[in-house]
């Protein structure tokens, strides 16, 4: 099955010259990201997560379209597997003529402008068109229009910025629409309601939930002709458009082609730049670029007002470490045998997968275990894997307190992902709470050390992650390279993504997927161990 992005492309490509309504809401954030996505696509940096969101969003519009009764789906394909665009708008004007109450991808061309409205409901008067998608909300807090203020984009927030692009999209659907003669007598967003809790069935009435927009849609829908015409003639240039860095390349989401965009500024960027500064605001790093502070050795001394960034600029630019050992032996100071090493590994699916859960619930499906019962003790090792398709939540919270005591020493890396597992699983299972509350209260944060600033490598890089960290202490070391592991689960969202699947897998691919699971994380508690036997070294 071709992938979410695959898809996009081949249609983008084959309607090169047309616009989208993707193509319009890329062209309102930044009229340089429409044409690289016609004409450099190959430069786009499309990673794990960024592929699940677009997967996700593809599943989900599927899953919406009954969401106001039975539909009629337009959705088509040539033989090359590539939408068919003609054949949808056939089909949709067929649909329109047979008076069918909802039709679902219905797709419309006026004068070069294409859109697919993701559900088209007819009402007595014409029809309302209905955008999904996959970010989700609250009924009660649904997205308000705002005053704007004179350039101040890059300080709203998210979702505001969201709800922007929503409006832009569903206002250039309004316009097409009007111009093929439909007279739209309504504009709305479908997202997921983030309140629901799923019962034995999927119930996508509850799942989903709609919120009337005109008011922000009729804000940008005297902006669209101009809009159309500025952005036909970016689509009609060759050249590439010479657009400056700025907020839009990081809100809402990392634009694709930010760090082509950054290396082709018309200066070099040294590898270690200002982008690359430790919890610095995008903002300020823009700024400081601008001003031409770009790498390490000219920042403004404002940036060293942040501990953290000061030993990175430091230790970088001399070639040395920072070690603090008064600063580790107060962290170790805070262990007590025995020592358990905890790594939980969770799918957050959009669409809540079991009985009991909600929206993108963080759900442990596996933990690795490593533990030393006394100083000097032997390495032992425990863990545990749900089965793909089950509800794992009550196994692995029996799991877990089968093989952590109560009132031990639990050591975590970034505890507050796990401290917020376990604070779950006590809620959903009030007769294990007390023991899992335990585990809990009791958890010590291995990350605190790197954090504090007690112990820094410019190997790090600014970054404090498990996988950040481990290369920078063990450099040469295989056994400990997540490079070197087989099976295609190398980090958490690869994890994320096979676990779910492995229930469709054949019995040998089943057999290795969870084997690759297995071995990753159980790779992520050995390099727990390996890191705090690192600090106890550094410490004496």
């Amino acid at each position: 099955m071709l992938g979410v992005y695959k898809i996009i492309e081949q249609t983008l490509l084959k309607m090169a010259k047309s616009l989208t309504k993707s193509g319009y809401t890329n062209f309102r954030r930044c009229e340089k990201l429409l044409w690289m996505n016609i004409n450099m696509r190959q430069e786009a940096i499309i990673d794990a997560s960024l592929q699940a969101r677009l997967d996700t969003g593809s599943e989900v519009g599927k899953l919406a379209r009954g969401y106001l009764g039975n539909y009629k789906d337009v959705t088509t394909f040539d033989s090359n597997g590539n939408p068919d665009i003609d054949a949808m708008i056939k089909l949709t004007q067929d649909y329109i003529d047979a008076v069918e109450e909802n039709i679902a991808e219905a797709a419309f061309s006026w004068d070069g402008n294409y859109c697919a409205v993701d559900i088209l409901h007819k009402t007595p008067d014409g029809y309302a068109i209905y955008e999904v998608k996959s970010s989700s909300g609250k009924k009660d807090n649904s997205p308000k229009k705002k005053k704007k203020k004179k350039n101040e984009d890059e300080n709203k927030n998210k979702e505001e910025l969201l709800s922007e692009m929503y409006a832009r999209d569903i206002a250039y659907q309004k316009y097409v629409l009007s111009q093929c003669g439909i007279n739209v007598t309504g504009t709305y967003l479908v997202r997921i309601n983030s309140d629901y809790v799923r019962g034995k069935e999927l119930d996508i009435k509850q799942l989903f939930y709609d919120v009337d927009i005109s008011e922000q849609v009729a804000e940008e829908y005297p902006l669209i002709p101009e809009s159309i015409e500025a952005a036909k003639k970016i689509l009609a240039q060759k050249e590439e458009p010479d657009k400056k860095i700025g907020h839009y390349c990081y809100k809402p989401y990392d634009c694709v082609f930010r760090d082509y965009c950054i290396r082709h500024q018309g200066v070099e960027i040294p590898e270690n730049s200002v982008f690359d500064l430790y919890k610095m605001n995008y903002k300020d790093k823009i700024d400081a670029f601008y001003n031409g502070r770009i790498g390490f050795e000219n920042q403004d001394p404002k940036v060293l007002n942040n501990n953290i960034r000061k030993l990175q600029i430091e230790c970088t630019l001399n070639g040395t470490n920072h070690i603090d050992k008064e600063g580790i032996r107060e962290f170790l100071g805070q262990l007590s045998y025995p020592l358990y090493f905890l790594d939980f590994e969770t799918m957050n699916q959009v669409v809540p997968p079991f009985e009991g859960t909600k929206p993108n619930q963080q759900i442990p499906f596996q933990y690795s275990l490593h533990y030393i019962e006394k100083q000097g003790g032997k390495l032992e090792h425990k863990e545990f894997l749900g089965v793909s398709g089950e509800n794992p939540l009550r196994a692995i919270a029996e799991s877990i307190c089968n093989d952590i005591p109560m009132n031990v020493c639990t050591i975590a890396y970034h505890k507050s992902f796990e401290c917020s597992r376990l604070k779950e699983l006590a809620k959903m299972f009030p007769d294990l709470a007390e023991h899992l509350r335990s585990i809990k209260d009791n958890i010590k944060d291995l990350e605190d050390p790197f954090s504090e600033g007690y112990y820094y490598e410019p190997a790090m890089k600014g970054s404090f992650s498990i996988k950040s960290v481990l290369p920078a202490l063990f450099p040469n070391d295989p056994a400990l390279n997540y490079q070197n592991l087989s099976g295609g689960v190398k980090n958490g969202q690869d994890a994320m993504n096979i676990f779910p699947a492995i229930k469709d897998m054949s019995p040998d691919k089943q057999k290795q997927a969870r084997q690759a699971l297995l071995d990753y994380c159980k790779l992520d508690t050995l390099a727990m161990v390996k890191i705090w036997e690192k600090l106890v070294e550094k410490a004496k």
